[in-house]
């Protein structure tokens, strides 16, 4: 059954994309998303997520004993090194268990979820993030560095934003290289599609106009999710 609940209805589909559900409830599934446009589009949306996500993150492995401790936790009788890698079962509970992980490493359920995130990137450089940028619900806006940096003792870090039919930008405070920004909604403003975000290098203390006046460090639009 298709639950009634906006917030349900967004994690089942965010569980079916990442393929959480089989057989006859993913068939249930797949009929709701080929007549329900709305959620066709939150699905696309979110294979949209999961796929740049995963773009930006390296590979790794994971030693063999945290493989053993979530098969553990996850209820998993016959050790997976031994029922064997191509056990369906056994990789739907672990990738359950890991989602799972995620979500309360992440922070408590009914913490708003973003509704629009930003990657500042490099300018001309598109593979090269360097900042990750998300407004919740309530307005509120958290800016993630996702690599270090050192600039000059004279210099600061200063964050903009221009409003789609704004005339100018307008600034957002400065911010500290390498160190997580929370700026609450008030100061925020609206937020839409297409917003543009930037990090520019100014002289000490800031820019002395109300526009930037140094280089572009990182920069990128409002996209929703």
């Amino acid at each position: 059954m298709i639950p009634d609940d906006p917030q349900e209805r967004r994690l089942l589909i965010a569980e079916y994309v990442l393929g959480l559900h089989q057989g006859e409830r993913a068939e249930e599934i797949e009929r709701w998303l080929a007549w329900d446009a709305e959620a066709a589009r939150l699905a696309a949306r979110w294979r949209e997520s999961w796929t740049g996500a995963a773009e930006l993150l390296p590979e790794a492995r994971l030693p063999p004993r945290l493989w053993r401790r979530v098969a553990r936790q996850a209820g998993v009788a016959t050790p997976w090194w031994r029922a064997g890698w191509a056990s369906v079962s056994v990789w739907r509970t672990v990738s359950a268990a890991l989602l799972v992980a995620v979500v309360l490493l992440a922070g408590p359920l009914r913490a708003p979820a973003p509704v629009y995130t930003v990657v500042l990137q490099a300018p001309g450089e598109a593979a090269s993030p360097g900042w990750r940028v998300t407004v919740s619900a309530d307005g509120d806006l958290q800016l993630t560095p996702l690599v270090t940096g050192q600039y000059a003792a004279d210099r600061s870090v200063q964050f903009w934003t221009l409003e789609n039919d704004a005339p100018g930008p307008r600034s957002l405070g400065l911010v500290e290289p390498g160190r997580a920004l929370v700026i609450p909604a008030h100061r925020v403003g609206g937020v839409e599609s297409g917003q543009l975000f930037e990090l520019t290098l100014e002289p000490q203390g800031g820019s002395p106009k109300d526009r930037p006046t140094g280089p572009v460090l990182f920069i990128g639009r409002a996209v929703e999710i």
